[in-house]
């Protein structure tokens, strides 16, 4: 069974989504390849964001607007092929640790009334960022 389908919309951002396939790449090693699916929706991208995702991530489900559709949009065309027990929007700025994946799966599997998770977020310099901890 997939655990994890993570999706990420994109627009013009092919430096940081490039860093940000990389670490989830280092991610999914720690869980396993079969069990995580990748999507990638590009919103109309005009810098080489698609061609970045097609030559150097080709397990990458990736989605090709012709236009803007907008984040929520963008989000939910990948929600509906998902195929994981778990989803994570995750923003192409993002960097995620090796082992994030792992431990909020492990997480979520041993609470079984889980609705929602958060992760603690840093900035580049690695300091805590307040607004990762948010209503839930």
């Amino acid at each position: 069974m997939m655990k994890l389908s993570v999706i990420i919309v994109s627009y013009n951002v092919e430096g940081f989504l490039n860093q940000c396939l990389v670490s989830v790449e280092r991610a999914i090693a720690q869980v396993g390849t079969e069990q995580v699916e990748v999507f990638v929706v590009d919103n109309d991208s005009v810098d080489g964001t698609c061609e970045i995702v097609k030559n150097k991530f080709p397990g990458v489900t990736l989605i090709e607007n012709k236009e803007n559709t907008g984040f929520a949009v963008a989000n939910n065309q990948a929600v509906a092929l998902a195929k994981g027990e778990y989803i994570l929007l995750l923003n192409p700025d993002t960097v995620v640790s090796e082992n994030t994946f792992k431990a909020c799966i492990d997480y979520s599997d041993s609470n079984a009334k889980l609705g929602g998770l958060g992760v603690p977020m840093y900035d580049g310099s690695g300091t805590y960022l307040p607004e990762s901890k948010r209503g839930i």
